[in-house]
């Protein structure tokens, strides 16, 4: 399997080890670990989304951008409406954590490293357009999951926070072509740098109130990993090439989509109250299997586009 996925998915398991060493210790408990959680979404996050538009981009690329984000926005509201199939018969609380882990993939802090080792730097702007749609869902259909609002002012409430936000300062940043100063884009990038590590302690210490054989117990867990690894990004390849998407719009989108479930599911589940434990379970498992299923979904996907699009060294 190629280093740098492998690499990546155990430096995420060893950050994840160091919060749950700190939970365990009492160095976090649970008011600190709530603590954590609000200033990832309400800072470090949003600054590492603002940053991520910080490059450049000419015309030609501007074409097979817009359609990504049209498929991204397509993908997400989709995956929102069918989730609700694959888990019908779960209690409602284990329900939402399922129909999240299942519609938003680790496609930031895992996803990125991988497209960039695939398709180097242009990988990481297609996964930058393919995030905005991700950002938007997460949000507004992430929060209406756990919380069970609609309506307009579930709506409002959803679009008016700092993910979001951050989305719309960095739209303007990306269309407008605008330099921010260099000390405050360092500052920007340092502090968003800070959102995989903490995410990960995040995950971590919610899982030290687990006992470690409990970590693999359950069903649950078992069948919305193998829905969030394989049924999601083989459905999404399947649809899309029946569509007649193909290339590097295809490659992102599967891609994306195979990672294992987002750092996000365990963070909302504390934020909002949630089964905060199923969740980290959930990501715990979904990384670890992801090492074998992330080189089959993209073995497979090689042999769909039928050309030598992605350099594959991942076995």
């Amino acid at each position: 399997m190629q280093t740098d996925i492998v690499t990546e998915v155990l430096v995420l398991f060893l950050i994840m080890a160091a919060g749950y060493y700190a939970r365990r210790r009492k160095f976090i408990d649970a008011a600190a670990n709530r603590a954590i959680t609000e200033l990832i979404l309400n800072v470090t996050l949003p600054l590492m989304i603002l940053v991520s538009f910080t490059f450049d981009f000419n015309r030609e690329m501007l074409s097979t951008a817009m359609k990504l984000l049209m498929v991204s926005f397509a993908l997400h509201v989709a995956l929102y409406l069918v989730s609700g199939l694959f888990f019908r018969r779960h209690p409602q609380e284990t329900r939402s954590v399922l129909r999240f882990m299942t519609i938003f993939s680790n496609s930031a802090f895992m996803g990125y490293p991988v497209l960039q080792s695939l398709y180097g730097k242009i990988g990481i702007f297609y996964a930058s357009i393919f995030g905005v749609p991700f950002t938007i869902a997460l949000w507004s259909l992430g929060v209406m999951l756990f919380t069970g609002e609609k309506g307009p002012q579930a709506l409002k409430k959803a679009l008016i926070n700092p993910g979001v936000l951050a989305v719309a300062a960095g739209l303007v940043i990306f269309i407008g072509s605008i330099k921010l100063p260099t000390p405050l884009l360092k500052a920007c990038e340092l502090v968003g740098a800070t959102t995989t590590p903490l995410s990960m302690i995040v995950v971590g210490a919610s899982l030290a109130d687990t006992r470690l054989r409990d970590l693999f117990s359950g069903l649950a867990i078992y069948y919305g990993s193998a829905v969030r690894l394989l049924i999601v990004p083989l459905l999404v390849l399947a649809v899309l090439s029946l569509l007649g998407i193909k290339g590097m719009v295809l490659g992102i989108c599967v891609v994306s989509m195979a990672m294992p479930a987002a750092a996000n599911t365990a963070m909302f589940a504390e934020k909002f109250d949630g089964d905060t434990q199923l969740a980290s379970r959930c990501i715990f498992l979904s990384t670890a299997l992801s090492l074998l299923t992330i080189p089959l979904v993209i073995a497979i996907l090689q042999v769909a586009l039928g050309e030598k699009t992605i350099n594959l060294h991942l076995w």
